[in-house]
């Protein structure tokens, strides 16, 4: 008899409602001061649902003490999306602060900058 696999994209589908549930969790239900305005910007579950990496960013205020926060409040919002979700086991969260778009921005400027001495350059 054939092994019963789980379809292929369960994961991602996994991980983009535990993003969705967490910003939820994170806005309505979390009162610590350290996590100021967060954003959950990707979720990576392990294939056993065991563990899952929860990138954020931060619209203000210090990346360092909104991740100890997070982390230390992770129990917390496991137990929220306990009841949220229905699958067989929770993942663990780990909290990490996502720079992508800090350094978006940076090659912005850098690219602005670049442009206008070659303008200079050209008059």
């Amino acid at each position: 008899m054939k092994k019963k696999t789980s379809t292929p994209n369960r994961g991602l589908r996994v991980a983009d409602q535990i993003q969705r549930d967490l910003t939820e969790l994170i806005a309505r239900e979390l009162k610590d001061p350290r996590v100021g305005m967060v954003t959950i910007q990707a979720v990576e579950v392990t294939p056993d649902y065991a563990h899952a990496k929860v990138f954020f960013s931060l619209l203000k205020g210090d990346a360092k003490s909104a991740e100890e926060g997070l982390n230390q409040a992770a129990g917390f919002l496991r137990a929220g999306l306990f009841k949220r979700l229905h699958i067989h086991t929770v993942p663990t969260l780990h909290f990490h602060h996502d720079r992508t778009t800090e350094q978006a921005a940076d090659m912005n400027a850098l690219i602005a900058q670049a442009v206008a001495s070659r303008s200079k350059n050209d008059d």
